[in-house]
């Protein structure tokens, strides 16, 4: 994939397309989404989460959500300070030690010791298309539906924060990607 094809796909200018293009394309192939419903679907999705490539982590005011993930076992928040040193980060944002944990070992990283690596270049787009693939979200792109584009938005974002975004980029990827619906 170039760089032309990410700033359509992400909604993004081309200067910081050009910055992600290989990394997306490579996380991409190691990961299975390879083909241009995947693709579309993965990079709509991921645009969404970063605002097209600019944000590897999340930000923090705390605001209420965040200052609930504070202790919350399900996401292996199990030490004071857990919720922000584990906020999102990379492209589909993953957050809470135990994603971490899951992550780095996956990744053959130190994410518990080292959470900053996901915001890396290499690594925001690895996370994301690792955390994509190991939640079977290929075979669910390859479903052109939009009701499938929905449960995909419920998987990553837990609801449907951000809908009418992730649709709009989803529109514009699918005919970057030449997908028919």
């Amino acid at each position: 994939m170039n760089a032309e094809t990410l700033a359509q796909c992400w909604l993004a200018p081309l200067s910081r397309a050009a910055i992600w293009a290989k990394p997306m394309s490579d996380a991409m192939m190691e990961f299975n989404i390879t083909t241009p419903a995947r693709q579309a679907a993965f990079l709509a999705q991921t645009g969404h989460e970063s605002g097209g490539g600019r944000y590897t982590k999340e930000l923090w005011g705390p605001t209420p959500a965040q200052v609930r993930y504070e202790g919350r076992a399900d996401l292996g928040n199990t030490e004071p300070g857990d919720g922000s040193k584990y906020r999102g980060r990379g492209f589909l944002q993953i957050t809470g030690r135990a994603n971490y944990a899951d992550a780095g070992k996956a990744l053959h990283l130190d994410l518990i010791g080292h959470p900053e690596i996901l915001e890396e270049p290499d690594m925001c787009a690895l996370s994301a298309a690792w955390w994509w693939y190991v939640h079977g979200l290929n075979e669910r792109a390859d479903d052109v539906s939009r009701d499938s584009f929905i449960r995909i938005t419920r998987i990553i974002n837990g609801g449907t924060n951000g809908l009418a975004d992730r649709l709009a980029r989803w529109e514009k990827a699918k005919d970057a990607m030449g997908v028919m619906a």
